[in-house]
């Protein structure tokens, strides 16, 4: 996207051409700043725009080998976390034109958008699990081509086997290229794995008893595996949920406006804000049938529009893209993964025995760098799936705090 197209943001919202906060102001009288000391409702308004714009701008300034990155990701709950905060602070200060009509249609409405974002949050949880099975098998790799005394920060230590206390043999290299043609098998895309397995994870709703469904599922094959979460049905679709999600997501009229005093604004912006955030994790984790054709009508006159548009275009580049075309997910670290162990697998598949020691160098360094794609999904997959939780937990909370404050719980 052009840099033109962000020209303006950074220019206070009520001059940013003919915004509909601005058309709100020239249909209603002003609303008195009250005496307490406390911030306008209209000065309300403008700040949690300003904020999310903020957020969002931050997210949208990465470079691209950067997007969909696990600290990336876990960077977006963030931002959806703290727009949530702010929205609940902006409806509770301003409880008495919650209750009003049309604005507690509104409110309605938007809690019922974000209880179809459950959903998603527990597939995701899935996919994570997912990965998390495919690090097993890559584990199986390491420990087979491995040695727990490699010098990991000597990437330049090739062919020198003093680094190593043990040779590699045949019966290693039949384990690791097992679990290699496993791993490839795992990570096909849901629409081209032919047969496919439920795998029943807990939702965060609920406790996990089912002990032995683990053990039988531990002694499946993980080839044609599939995530189904206790929360759906077999037949449950990331790519219908999210277009119910965005059902309806229309940008405020100016009669809604008016009888709003502009609180339809906020209320559409956090619309958009949940759409965004669940299409982003359908993007990057895998999940039951996915797709990413949502389309974000959003007008640029909102100051948050500009980088939200921008994300949405360079994710969709690069989900088009030769390589991630039929990609399981579009996670940076899934990508490296897929990398790594296709290269490996085709040095594997090319050594014959005895093992020369530049042909053993070649091995050892793409252990390295499997091993390095490992480290970084130990460390990031567990933050993020707490954060996942966190959202889930947060919008049960929040909408069950806004109805029961509002009279309609």
């Amino acid at each position: 996207m052009p840099a033109t197209d962000y020209q303006g943001i950074s220019a206070p919202l009520t001059s940013i051409g003919r915004s509909l906060l601005s058309l709100r102001r020239d249909q209603v009288q002003p609303m008195e700043s009250p005496n307490d000391g406390s911030a306008s409702p209209e000065v309300e308004l403008d700040s949690f725009q300003r904020q999310v714009a903020d957020r969002f701008l931050d997210l949208a300034s990465v470079p691209s080998d950067e997007l969909l990155s696990l600290p990336w990701v876990r960077k977006l709950l963030d931002v959806f976390l703290f727009c949530q905060d702010e929205f609940r602070r902006l409806l509770f200060n301003n409880k008495a034109q919650m209750i009003k009509p049309p604005m507690d249609r509104l409110i309605a409405d938007f809690y019922e958008r974000t209880v179809k974002a459950l959903d998603v949050c527990n597939a995701i949880r899935d996919g994570i699990e997912q990965i998390r099975q495919w690090q097993k098998l890559l584990e199986i790799v390491l420990c087979a081509l491995g040695d727990g005394n490699v010098n990991k920060n000597n990437t330049n230590n090739i062919g020198n086997h003093s680094s190593y206390q043990r040779t590699l043999g045949e019966g290693q290299f039949r384990r690791a290229k097992k679990a290699l043609i496993d791993l490839a098998i795992g990570m096909l895309d849901d629409k081209d794995s032919g047969q496919a397995l439920a795998h029943r994870n807990r939702s965060f709703g609920r406790n996990n008893n089912s002990s032995s469904h683990s053990k039988d599922h531990h002694h499946r094959s993980l080839g044609h595996f599939r995530s189904l979460s206790w929360s759906v049905s077999r037949s449950w679709s990331a790519a219908r949920q999210l277009q119910a999600i965005g059902n309806n997501l229309a940008v405020p009229r100016g009669n809604e406006l008016a009888a709003t005093n502009g609180f339809a604004v906020p209320v559409y912006t956090m619309g958009c804000v949940v759409l965004f955030v669940m299409w982003a994790l359908v993007a990057a984790i895998p999940c039951q049938d996915r797709g990413l054709q949502v389309h974000f009508n959003v007008p640029r006159q909102f100051p948050w529009a500009a980088p939200i548009l921008s994300l949405h275009e360079r994710i969709m580049d690069k989900s088009k893209k030769r390589d991630r075309k039929n990609a399981c997910g579009l996670l940076r670290e899934i990508y490296q993964m897929e990398k790594c162990s296709r290269l490996l697998g085709e040095v594997t598949d090319s050594v014959q025995f005895p093992l020369s020691e530049e042909k053993e160098g070649e091995v050892r360094q793409r252990v390295r760098e499997l091993r390095q794609v490992c480290d970084a999904m130990k460390e990031g997959l567990e933050p993020l799936e707490r954060q996942v939780r966190e959202v889930f937990h947060r919008i049960v909370r929040s909408r069950t705090e806004g109805l029961d404050s509002l009279g309609r719980g």
